[in-house]
């Protein structure tokens, strides 16, 4: 049960817990504060808390999320850009250029705003090349569409399935996607992890295998085994959505009303697949290893300085 006065997280905002009977009452809303079932929130911290917290001193929160929200791709850009300058000034024998997934979040490859993004992304690369530098170039994930046939979002509510079949309490669903940029995701992806008593684990996990838009659902051993994952970081249950699909909590927990185009969003299998790219030519490889995002260093650092 959540506390009286503790900090909470709703619809990727923060507010106080107010206990009012089997509701609760969330401070820092306004004046129609929305009353809400404890499932319908995250725990951030039991407080007991009489305000919310004051932003840092010394930052503009609001002109840093109007950048964010609007310049994305300025602020990847941004990152090439520095790199370039770096490279060129001899101030790094190694740079790590790490851009946001912004642009692929919104728009699908070939859309001209894409276009513009990969059009950028190739001069600085380009750039890069031209002073002399090795360049490995990878991701950490693909992208897909999410969608229905209508273009609507295609969610799998798994907490509230849950609470359907076992009642509420009884199981808790993590989602590795919960950062507060629901402007182009929604706070939703194609994998889950879910904590459940042992005793509910046979029927759950055949009850969610069944579920349409569900491409794999794994006990502890079998997710930690298969995707190489630490067994004392996840839940009871894994659960992976199919390449249209994504996972949510409870639909009063995500906020779809900002999303402004289909939704694209990864996590799933379907988007396991990246590119690994260098600018040299390496003698020798192995075509029949099954090479990794982060090999991108050995490749980079060890092979290519010779090639």
């Amino acid at each position: 049960m959540i506390p009286n006065g503790a900090l909470v997280s709703f619809k990727n905002k923060p507010a106080i817990a107010r206990r009012d009977g089997d509701k609760i009452e969330l401070l820092g809303f306004g004046k129609d504060a929305p009353r809400v079932r404890d499932k319908d929130v995250e725990l951030i911290h039991p407080g007991p808390l009489a305000a919310l917290p004051a932003p840092a001193e010394g930052g503009d929160f609001d002109t840093a999320w109007e950048v964010y929200a609007g310049g994305a791709a300025e602020l990847s850009e941004f990152v090439f850009a520095a790199g370039v300058r770096l490279v060129r000034a001899r101030r790094a024998q190694v740079l790590y250029l790490s851009t946001t997934d912004y642009v692929q979040h919104k728009h699908a490859p070939g859309t001209p705003e894409a276009n513009r993004f990969f059009a950028m992304m190739d001069r600085y690369l380009g750039e890069l090349d031209a002073l002399g530098a090795v360049v490995a170039v990878t991701a950490d994930h693909g992208m897909n569409a999410k969608t229905r046939l209508d273009a609507s979002p295609n969610v799998i509510y798994l907490q509230d399935l849950l609470d359907g079949w076992f009642g509420n309490g009884e199981s808790r669903v993590i989602l590795p996607i919960t950062d507060p940029y629901v402007v182009h995701h929604g706070a939703l992806g194609s994998f889950a992890t879910v904590y459940l008593p042992p005793r509910r684990m046979e029927d759950a996990i055949a009850r969610l295998r069944a579920l349409r838009g569900i491409e794999l659902v794994l006990d502890r051993a079998q997710a930690a085994a298969r995707f190489e994952l630490p067994a004392d970081r996840i839940g009871d249950i894994v659960v992976v959505a199919e390449r249209d699909a994504v996972l949510g909590t409870s639909a009063a927990r995500h906020d779809l009303s900002q999303l402004e185009l289909p939704l694209r969003s990864h996590g799933g299998i379907s988007e396991s697949r990246v590119p690994l790219i260098l600018n040299r030519r390496i003698e020798g490889i192995d075509g029949n290893r099954r090479w990794r995002n982060f090999d991108a260093f050995d490749l980079a650092l060890n092979r290519a300085q010779s090639a």
